[in-house]
């Protein structure tokens, strides 16, 4: 047997559907609808938008942030305050 949709009334007086998987286990439930057109309507719509429904697993981990940017101002200047006295001391030396 395929999988189907059950229509019912709950006690409220509330239209509400069940897709119902072909082993007989329900899959899905829907909201409560205040007509019978309007639940008729939501399973419309899930059939129409099922086939292209995207996945949102969110048992993954969400994913690193980018590293922000660095700048050309924040990047360290070369010292050449220490090389002028490494070649003071070598001329010292001589």
């Amino acid at each position: 047997m395929p999988a189907k949709f059950v229509l019912s009334k709950d006690k409220a007086g509330k239209f509400r559907f069940n897709l119902v998987a072909s082993n007989g286990l329900v899959v899905a439930t829907s909201q409560a609808y205040s007509t019978k057109t309007a639940a008729t309507n939501g399973i419309n719509s899930v059939r129409k938008n099922a086939p292209v429904a995207a996945i949102d697993d969110q048992t993954l981990p969400p994913p690193a942030p980018a590293p922000a940017p660095v700048k050309a101002s924040a990047a360290p200047a070369a010292k050449p305050a220490k090389k002028a006295k490494v070649a003071k001391k070598a001329a010292k030396k001589r």
